[in-house]
């Protein structure tokens, strides 16, 4: 768990004939580390509510310890451009705080074996967890997409999630059955050590791939900055700002809910780790599952019907849990719920990014984070709140996941007033950062997204439209040209008579 590469300066331009050889691998590299985190994914981070269950932090923190840490990760993001800066490289910071990530498995390790834990710490260890992690994301992604040539980004970065989508899986059922198993001998403790221990490993193997990578030489800065205040004024304005506030209140009413469904299934209904895992996983198949098929329908009829189809689909999602707490009804609603999320979140991605120019997309991206972020927190105090004014009992669990349905529709009247915007469909590679039962916790690999050139304005737009006048004008003189005239036409048809 070392950090692996850290005094690694950059390396310099390859000669033209060794640069297929790097550019080979560095794709590889690249597919290594993405299974490498997932599978840590899959096996560490996911469990940590269920951890916080086991070794006895309380119900309401269990479920905080899955929403609180994401704000510290926000929240560092953006000092990332500054960090790049002063390290002098994005691969030198990538690594750093990859590595950072992979030694927050240490005292996971040690507390599961000793079998106990003071409550706060695990949210400190959690927040540098998500903190160091969502660092890399702006690094990663200007790296990554200086590395990947444009031709073969759509095609790479899907395979590449394909990959991470079948490593999170196979990381949480290995996980998942590593528990069942624990608990069975009566060790479940020292069964969360090992899961801990191999996502440490995972995420040092990760790290050892990023080091490996090559990292071209400084070019001009493309991405333009925009401003907190900038971003708060799109927020603000009518149209394109409802969407966004759409978007956010959505995140603020799942929150509500999302975090505590691992308690009420493991403490009040008392499931075994295997049907927790079931649960979760089929959740998970489903999403992954459905997206194509989300992805034809918004080519075909239009992204803003999917998002009403996905963003009314889950307004009752934690509702059907008052139906019945059976398994074969929870199977179904994990199923269900699964696939409306995924024309949710691709709907939501195809709209967010679409309103975006391409170098501002990395900028809006992180400030986004953060407000989501604080969505997330603020929705999961709410849901906390309520639990400990009723009381921990299922009754109580019932109420927030009423209550979160109910905040769910409200945010509708915010998609109503949404404005129309031409969307096109188009493929989008994701990073999985957690699963959740009620969803995953993922983000667009922005290199991945096509790159249009913002519209020209003032000068450049003037000459630009004279441009294309004149080149209708030569095709309609060619056109006029070449048509034949009269006296042709009927010398034409007299021969064709004739034949």
């Amino acid at each position: 768990m070392s950090s692996v590469g850290l005094l690694v300066p950059a390396r310099r331009r390859t000669p033209p004939q060794q640069g297929n050889a790097v550019l080979r691998r560095d794709l590889r590299a690249i597919l290594g580390d993405g299974a490498a985190f997932s599978v840590m994914v899959g096996i560490g981070e996911t469990y940590l509510s269920a951890f916080a269950l086991a070794i006895g932090t309380g119900e309401v923190a269990s479920g905080l310890v899955a929403s609180i840490p994401l704000l510290a990760g926000a929240l560092l993001q953006l000092a990332s451009p500054w960090a790049v800066r002063k390290c002098g490289s994005h691969r030198r910071w990538v690594v750093l705080c990859a590595s950072c990530q992979a030694l927050t498995f240490i005292p996971l390790v040690g507390f599961a074996l000793l079998g106990d834990m003071p409550p706060g710490l695990i949210f400190v260890i959690a927040a540098v967890y998500w903190g160091s992690g969502m660092a890399t994301g702006p690094a990663w992604n200007t790296w990554v997409g200086r590395i990947v040539p444009q031709r073969l980004r759509a095609g790479y970065f899907a395979r590449r999630t394909r990959l991470s989508q079948v490593a999170v899986l196979a990381g949480f059922v290995a996980g998942g059955l590593s528990l069942q198993a624990g608990a069975a001998w009566g060790k479940p403790l020292w069964a969360f050590a090992v899961l801990f221990l191999v996502a440490g490993i995972c995420r040092s193997i990760s790290v050892a791939f990023l080091a490996s990578q090559s990292e071209a030489l400084p070019t001009a800065p493309v991405q333009r900055h925009v401003p907190a205040r900038e971003f708060c004024a799109r927020v603000l304005r009518p149209g394109q700002g409802r969407l966004l506030l759409y978007l956010l209140g959505v995140q603020g009413a799942v929150q509500i809910s999302g975090p505590y469904f691992t308690p009420f299934m493991l403490k009040q209904l008392h499931f075994s780790y295997a049907t927790y895992v079931m649960l979760i996983a089929c959740s998970y198949l489903a999403k992954s599952l459905a997206a194509p098929a989300w992805g034809r329908i918004a080519a075909r009829y239009g992204t803003r019907r999917l998002l009403w189809i996905g963003g009314a689909g889950i307004v009752p999602v934690s509702a059907l849990w008052l139906v019945s707490t059976s398994i074969p009804w929870l199977v179904f609603v994990q199923l269900a719920g699964g696939a409306l999320w995924a024309a949710y979140e691709l709907a939501m991605f195809l709209l967010f990014f679409e309103a975006i120019v391409d170098e501002e997309r990395t900028s809006v991206l992180t400030t986004y984070n953060l407000a989501q972020a604080v969505a997330t927190v603020s929705g999961s105090l709410l849901g906390g709140l309520v639990l400990l004014t009723l009381g921990r009992e299922p009754n109580s669990y019932l109420t927030i996941f009423g209550l979160s349905a109910v905040a769910r529709a409200a945010t509708l009247v915010f998609l109503l007033r949404a404005s129309d915007l031409p969307v096109r469909s188009f493929q989008m590679a994701t990073r999985t950062l957690a699963v959740r039962p009620e969803g995953i916790v993922d983000r667009p690999i922005v290199a991945s997204l096509p790159i249009e050139k913002p519209a020209p304005r003032g000068l450049a737009a003037l000459a630009s439209a004279a441009v294309r006048r004149f080149k209708r004008y030569r095709v309609d003189e060619a056109e006029t040209e070449s048509a034949p005239t009269a006296p042709q036409r009927r010398r034409t048809r007299a021969l064709q008579k004739s034949a």
